[in-house]
């Protein structure tokens, strides 16, 4: 009769044994497969510099969202009218759920007009007390006049009063991925409570662009006439730089001078925020000398090819020890073009896979960086099917994680 207990000479024993040599070192190659793809696209050589006079900027590339250039990028400052740009996300995300329609009319609130209209001396639509206005009107007013009445109007007729809609603009910050940005107002005028990051004002234009592309049109139009009143479009860049189209300026006396500006050279699309700058002048030349110091110095390379095995994620209980990974979407990156960017791919995921696993199943992310930054990141998927293995092979990787963890718990004791 046998016990059932492993001996140094059973054949389940030594079957154990190579299973955990295997599960040991498993992940080994999980990220050399990755790094050797990209190592051999580019030579491992020292990053250029760059720098502005911006006390805080960003240079992202649209497509990818890759960080071109950054500088004290997380640091909270007031947004100014920069903040507009997520009131009108409030409303055309609005707009995209059918809650509310262009041809909605929003009357003019004597709150509105007498703290953000044409008594308050600010920038202004010149909405008139009383009047209703269309909401495609009031868009143009917030985008192309930087209206404070603009916002306010749209609030109001929204959630009610302007502190519900600064309410709803946070809780639609953190939705798409701003975990710091806060609001107390829908306009940017001076607030304690009104703070963004630049990194967070390009992920929130960056959306815009993508999210949406008609409305995004409205950036670009030059001037806009309310009330027989016309002005221009307040952001330099239209006139100034090749392919500019958007997006929006901003300043207050605690935030300084700042601006969030895209373009488009050579199907490449590139997004800037700059803050706290001393003038209109020096806002409107950082923003502009880092967009063509991106055109200039940059281009798009392709790290791997959409269903292209990236590398390989182990599998737990299979019937086969591992699964090879696959971005569905070609995986590109914005590298200098003279060639001084050392690339380095890692996968990053939970593992191991449990089995069964099904293709197509989302697994992690395949995350490029060049130099110290993280210049793309893209999900990536099990490109096959993995089953649930015998009996025999579920011990051998349950023996093999059990050892991996008393050995990770031994070496951090030393």
């Amino acid at each position: 009769m046998t016990s059932g207990f492993l001996t140094p000479k059973s054949s389940l024993w030594r079957q154990l044994v190579a299973g955990l040599l295997m599960a040991a070192f498993a992940l080994q190659p999980l990220a050399h497969a990755a790094n050797q793809s990209v190592q051999g696209a580019k030579k491992a050589v020292e990053e250029g510099g760059y720098d502005t006079d911006a006390p805080t900027a960003i240079l992202i590339e649209a497509s990818s969202g890759a960080v071109l250039f950054e500088k004290n990028a997380d640091e909270l400052r007031a947004p100014s009218s920069m903040m507009k740009l997520m009131t009108v996300e409030v409303v055309f995300d609005a707009l995209t759920r059918g809650d509310i329609k262009l041809t909605d009319e929003y009357r003019v609130s004597e709150n509105s007009w007498r703290k953000g209209g044409a008594p308050a001396g600010a920038s202004t639509m010149f909405a008139a007390l009383n009047s209703r206005v269309p909401v495609a009107d009031l868009l143009r007013g917030a985008i192309i006049q930087s209206g404070n009445d603009s916002c306010m109007i749209m609030a109001e007729a929204i959630e009610g009063n302007e502190a519900a809609f600064a309410e709803r603009m946070t809780r639609r910050a953190r939705a798409l991925g701003m975990p710091k940005s806060t609001f107390a107002n829908s306009s940017g005028l001076p607030d304690a409570g009104n703070k963004m990051t630049v990194r967070e004002l390009a992920t929130l234009a960056r959306h815009i662009i993508r999210a949406y592309p008609e409305f995004y049109k409205i950036f670009g139009e030059r001037e806009f006439t309310w009330n027989k009143i016309r002005q221009q479009n307040r952001n330099p860049l239209l006139a100034t730089l090749e392919g500019a189209d958007g997006f929006k300026t901003g300043y207050t006396k605690d935030g300084g001078y700042g601006m969030v500006g895209s373009a488009v050279q050579n199907d490449t699309r590139l997004i800037v925020v700059v803050n706290g700058l001393e003038s209109s002048d020096d806002r409107a030349a950082a923003a502009k000398k880092l967009l063509e110091w991106g055109f200039k110095n940059f281009e798009v390379r392709s790290v791997f090819a959409g269903d292209q095995a990236v590398g390989y994620a182990k599998v737990f209980g299979g019937n086969r020890g591992s699964v090879a990974l696959v971005s569905r979407d070609p995986v590109k990156v914005m590298v200098q073009k003279n060639g001084n960017d050392k690339l380095i791919a890692r996968i990053v995921y939970n593992g191991p896979v449990q089995a069964p696993v099904r293709a197509g199943q989302p697994v992690g992310m395949v995350k490029v960086w060049r130099g110290q930054q993280v210049a793309v990141e893209a999900p990536v998927y099990a490109a096959d099917a993995v089953g649930t293995g015998t009996t025999l092979q579920r011990a051998v990787d349950g023996a093999g994680e059990l050892m991996i963890g008393l050995f990770r718990a031994g070496a951090a004791k030393l």
